[in-house]
């Protein structure tokens, strides 16, 4: 059986952060945090990512444990309209910024390195009012994989 490396996959947030820190341009990376769960949702794993390899999800579950009051999610924030709204708003954001950076590689790994810290923040207060992971339950990339998974399925059973 395969193991998690959710147990360390966090070092990859911090890693990310740290060298955009150093080079703003190391940004551009932040792609493979955006694209790896969109190619493993494409070869049929769907959420798998989410599940194993996620290094937000990592991070938040590993550090946000201690500090968390471990409330429920208020069950208006988990529905459909919400994720929707979450998915359009943030691929909208950063379209806007990608096309505004007119693609200079420094503009653009700097609209990179926005979204994540912006989302990466939300989810650390949600992360402290709520359970741990409950970024993960409205996150975009998440829920992208999801209705992948369930557009396969759909396609399948008409077939």
């Amino acid at each position: 059986m395969k193991k998690s490396i959710m147990s360390w996959s966090w070092i990859f947030m911090v890693l990310f952060f740290t060298l955009s820190i150093v080079d703003i341009r190391f940004g551009i990376l932040g792609l493979l945090c955006m694209l790896t769960p969109i190619y493993l949702a494409i070869r049929g794993g769907g959420r798998v990512h989410c599940a194993k390899y996620c290094p937000r999800g990592s991070l938040f579950g590993i550090f946000l444990e201690k500090i968390s009051f471990k409330n429920n999610l208020p069950k208006q924030i988990n529905n459909k309209l919400v994720k929707n709204l979450m998915l359009v708003w943030m691929m909208g954001m950063f379209s806007i910024s990608l096309v505004l950076a007119g693609g200079d590689l420094t503009k653009s790994a700097y609209a990179i390195v926005r979204m994540m810290t912006m989302s990466t923040v939300v989810g650390i207060m949600m992360g402290v009012i709520f359970k741990p992971r409950s970024w993960c339950v409205i996150c975009p990339m998440g829920y992208s994989t999801g209705m992948i998974e369930a557009h396969q399925k759909r396609k399948k059973t008409a077939a």
